[in-house]
């Protein structure tokens, strides 16, 4: 018997157009005043526009902090809180990517809390309740909607995370619309994300069990059989669909089931040279795959055959389709080709070591010479 526990987002929605629906549920969990975090790209793109006519068809006074930037600094969290107590808010509601949903979560947490953001970094310090809070993803990737953690940029290179039980949102509403117009580019690297989100909760050293590995593998199975329609036909709803809802269920897994090397070795390509984290697990995936094989061969070998249905389920074959598929969804495969310097190596090794609550997740101990070689072996 495996004894584990399971947590995530209290209430889905998964339905085309459902964003014309948030009025009403935002009324059921009791907001009036909502505030509606975004980026100035979804705002420009007009995406709001379904969820701002229902919320005020239903009479909510919603107000829009736009300013919402990717792997958002600290000070933006501090803006879209004073934006929050200005508005007088007494409610959230998250629209866009990872960083719109994260900075969401921060400002339903910190409006009633005592302390501040700074005190609140870390597993299990976040003191008091939160705001009513809804998550609709843009993007297919992050799973942020159904995770308890948000990461915050706090420095020229580095970034912390807070990870808290209150961070689960009421409710999560996947609308495949308003991912339609997402850039082929943005496409793969964020739907490759959610696919290592699979992957390494599945090979997940801690709290891995039956509920995650299921939904690991079942977000694994729609992630890889619609990532290239999507990349390849934008309009294609049923594809986008099943993006937005793979990357959700990857999102419960590993909130529940944590990410290990690959995200570990990933962080430091984003802080440094400013790679789009989908693109920063794309590039190092293949290469701790195969230095993980010693220990996670039978796991990987279990994986296979639902990314590749008719062929081998060999883990060297999974792998090299993995490898190959970055370059065919238009997306650079090597470090060289995304500008990172040869030289720059020793330093990312180095600053992934840090993240050692990610590595200990890892089925393979990670040394900081291992890290180098994976680099290497990418590069």
């Amino acid at each position: 018997m495996t004894a584990f526990q399971f947590s995530t987002t209290r209430s889905l929605l998964c339905e085309p157009g459902a964003s014309r629906q948030i009025g009403e549920r935002a009324l059921a969990l009791g907001m009036a005043r909502p505030l509606l975090v975004t980026d100035a790209g979804v705002l420009a793109a007009g995406i709001l526009e379904a969820a701002l006519e229902s919320l005020r068809s239903a009479g909510q006074t919603v107000a829009v902090y736009s300013d919402v930037v990717a792997d958002p600094p600290d000070h933006i969290i501090g803006d879209a809180l004073s934006a929050a107590r200005t508005h007088q808010c007494d409610g959230v509601i998250g629209l866009g990517g990872g960083s719109a949903m994260d900075t969401a979560k921060l400002v339903a947490l910190l409006i009633r809390s005592p302390q501040s953001l700074s005190n609140a970094y870390g597993v299990g310090n976040a003191k008091g309740d939160r705001l009513p809070l809804i998550q609709v993803p843009t993007t297919a990737g992050t799973g942020s909607e159904v995770t308890p953690i948000a990461i915050v940029t706090t420095g020229e290179t580095t970034k912390a995370g807070v990870v808290a039980p209150q961070l689960l949102p009421d409710l999560a509403v996947l609308d495949a619309e308003l991912t339609v117009g997402l850039p082929p580019a943005v496409t793969a690297a964020t739907g490759i994300d959610a696919m290592v989100h699979a992957i390494e909760a599945y090979t997940s050293r801690h709290r891995k069990n039956p509920y995650s590995d299921m939904l690991a593998r079942e977000a694994l199975r729609l992630l890889s059989g619609a990532i290239e329609t999507a990349v390849k036909q934008g309009q294609n709803i049923a594809a986008r669909n099943d993006m937005l809802l793979g990357a959700m269920l990857a999102g419960q897994a590993f909130a529940n089931a944590p990410v290990a090397a690959v995200h570990a070795l990933a962080y430091p390509l984003g802080g440094i040279y400013h790679l789009p984290h989908g693109l920063s697990n794309a590039l190092v995936l293949p290469h701790v795959m195969r230095f993980n094989q010693p220990e996670a061969d039978h796991l990987y070998r279990e994986l296979a055959p639902l990314v590749l249905p008719d062929q081998s389920t060999s883990t060297d074959d999974l792998i090299e389709f993995l490898a190959d598929q970055t370059a065919e969804l238009g997306l650079p495969d090597r470090l060289r080709d995304a500008d990172i310097p040869r030289d720059a190596i020793s330093r990312l090794a180095q600053d992934a070591m840090q993240q050692q609550r990610l590595l200990v997740n890892n089925p393979r101990e990670v040394t900081e010479a291992d890290a180098r070689a994976i680099y290497e072996a990418a590069w």
